[in-house]
């Protein structure tokens, strides 16, 4: 399916979509400006339907757990306070209105004008449901024309979304393109890429080389993630409450996200605690999964099938680094490890043990210093500060606690940068 010009089409269509595209982009970047009053406006209402339960469409296309939360996470970010927020936190005061500079040593003044990067291509990743609408969302935010590119897994939501904010605002219809394009199409990709002064890209190593095969000379990509996240234990607060809400969130997340724990690193050099610690963590972990069932029978077979697979490797080949052990519950595993890399799980309920002591964390973690985002710290209070002020030296961009590595709030940033900012150019006149 293709979004184009407030109306949904056919793929048949896209042939004659793509044919007129350049100039409907350039008339809307030279007739139809758009201001963000008029975004927060529009995204404010859509808000407001969501909550009031208007839009019950939406809710049924959610192929999530747990969808009144994220509804009513939609519902929080996109109302006129917390986009104003957001604006206001990412780019300040009126940050498109001009303003004079006064260098010294006698330079002329000049005027900085801030604009829009132009047209900004978007290719979302499919792990999180309403991703690829606030992607757009920022994109419009900063009057960007937006082009998407849909992940494979989107199951229409992104659509609907996006012909509903049009039908509240239509003004806005100029400035959203949707298109439901595989990713073996380069043609059209090439062709959408060429369009655009900049593409945000979701995505891991192969996602973002991907996009530089196609994206033309001078392009600008933004690189949003694969990050990883991971936990890090030096003494507890309330070690039975924290050890669960650790556990909750690795069975809620599935370990599919960039905040997701893949590693549990634990403040000691001793082997023999990893696997006591292990044991105790296991009965954890297999509560939260019975509370937090994962349905998707597929993926879990797959990791399956991997962690075999792995298995038999290490059989016909040992690793240099061996020593661990695995510990199996009926819907989770944890398995030690005497490497201290910061790794991906077999996710789904399947974590990593390893031991980090305080001195060599910055050593072993600036190893992985491209891939940190979040650190869950599960300390003792006079710690806390410390290794905070550590794990932000060591690259980490969130540092947060077990029961919340994974929640979204206002004036986030983006794996430590402001998005709106980076969908922005600013323009220097002489005057």
């Amino acid at each position: 399916m293709i979004f184009a010009n407030g109306m949904i089409y056919d793929a048949s269509e896209q042939k004659r979509i793509l044919k007129a595209l350049e100039h409907n982009i350039n008339e809307t970047i030279l007739h139809r400006p758009l201001d963000t009053e008029t975004v927060i406006a529009a995204f404010d209402e859509l808000s407001q339907r969501l909550r009031r339960g208007e839009v019950s469409f939406v809710t049924p296309k959610m192929q999530v757990e747990r969808k009144d939360e994220l509804l009513q996470t939609a519902v929080r970010m996109l109302r006129r306070s917390s986009m104003e927020y957001k604006v206001k936190m990412e780019l300040g005061q009126n940050f498109f209105s001009p303003k004079l500079t006064g260098p010294p040593l006698g330079f002329d003044r000049l005027e900085i004008r801030p604009r829009p990067l132009g047209v900004l291509m978007h290719i979302a990743a499919g792990n999180m449901d309403v991703l690829p609408a606030y992607s757009i969302a920022e994109g419009l935010l900063t009057g960007n024309i937006n082009i998407l590119k849909l992940p494979h897994a989107d199951n229409g939501l992104t659509l609907e979304i996006c012909s509903l904010l049009v039908a509240i605002e239509p003004r806005l219809k100029d400035y959203i393109y949707i298109f439901d394009t595989p990713s073996s199409d380069l043609e059209t990709l090439k062709k959408l890429a060429s369009l655009s002064d900049g593409i945000a890209v979701w995505g891991g190593e192969e996602a973002v080389a991907a996009v530089r095969q196609f994206a033309p000379s001078g392009c600008r990509i933004i690189e949003w993630g694969h990050k990883r996240g991971f936990a890090y234990i030096s003494g507890y607060e309330n070690k039975e409450a924290e050890l669960t809400a650790l556990a909750e969130h690795i069975m809620i997340t599935k370990q599919l996200l960039c905040s997701s724990c893949q590693v549990i690193y634990l403040d000691t050099p001793h082997m023999d605690d990893l696997s006591d610690f292990s044991k105790l963590f296991l009965k954890h972990l297999e509560q939260a999964a019975e509370k937090y069932p994962i349905n998707d029978v597929g993926a879990v077979a797959a990791m399956t099938l991997r962690r075999y697979a792995d298995m038999l490797e290490c059989t016909l080949e040992p690793p240099v680094n061996a020593g661990g052990k695995v510990f199996q519950s009926q819907h989770c595993s944890i398995t030690t490890a005497a490497d201290k890399t910061l790794e991906l799980s077999y996710m789904y309920g399947n974590c990593i043990v390893k031991c980090l002591p305080e001195r060599e964390m910055l050593h072993y973690l600036r190893r992985s210093k491209g891939y940190l985002q979040t650190a869950g710290l599960i300390c003792t209070p006079t710690r806390r500060a410390r290794l905070t002020e550590l794990l932000i030296r060591c690259g980490v961009n969130r540092v947060m606690r077990a029961d919340n590595m994974s929640e979204s709030f206002l004036g986030e940033a983006h794996d430590g940068e402001y998005a709106l900012r980076r969908y922005t150019r600013i323009v220097n006149v002489a005057l």
